[in-house]
């Protein structure tokens, strides 16, 4: 893995946020303040019911899955939602788990995420041992979520960067065919959309 993932091991990109905010600070270009509210109605937003929502959608409606987990930046609108925020957008790519495919995301290098979509991530989730023993044993980890995967699904590990995040797509619980999308949606957890737990 390169020294790009997130600005190089001796700069972390949070470290140099910091360092262009109090600059833009010293200078009278940003209003401390501004930047607090700016934060604080973003982070309002930024929800693990955003993540349910799109899951629950694209459990509902095959034309949007299928645009979901082809360009998920471009479906993301169509909810009201965005990777937007920040000083980029993010690009978002979602995964599918299937039967014979289980999908589980992380971030190696510190804890990118797609806060948007799941809300704060949870402490865990930023843990060293979560992040090097994911990567090494997936199926170990889950088993430790309370998680047991058949030994015949493969397990994919997807790892999020400075410019690109994931979440996943869980599959859809058996015996959920009359449920409504909000009712859909209120089955979906956080951990879900990570990977870590079924839905």
């Amino acid at each position: 893995m390169s020294d790009n993932h997130h600005g190089g091991p001796a700069q972390p990109i949070a470290a140099r946020v910091r360092h262009v905010v109090a600059l833009l600070e010293q200078r009278g270009l940003v209003d401390p303040a501004e930047l607090d509210r700016a934060l604080e109605a973003f982070l309002a937003r930024a929800s693990p019911a955003n993540g349910a929502r799109i899951a629950a959608r694209a459990w509902l409606d095959e034309e949007f899955r299928a645009r979901l987990l082809a360009d998920a930046n471009a479906a993301l609108p169509e909810l009201g939602l965005s990777m937007g925020g920040g000083i980029q957008e993010q690009r978002l790519k979602v995964v599918a788990n299937t039967e014979a495919i289980h999908n589980v995301i992380v971030c190696t290098l510190c804890s990118c995420y797609p806060l948007a979509l799941l809300g704060p991530s949870p402490t865990w989730y930023k843990s060293e041992s979560y992040r090097s023993r994911v990567v090494r044993d997936p199926r170990g980890v889950l088993s430790e979520f309370g998680y047991a995967l058949d030994p015949g699904v493969e397990i994919t590990v997807w790892d999020s960067s400075a410019e690109s995040r994931y979440m996943v797509l869980p599959r859809r619980p058996a015996g959920t065919d009359g449920l409504s999308e909000a009712e859909l949606a209120a089955l979906v957890t956080r951990n879900g959309l990570i990977g870590v737990a079924p839905v």
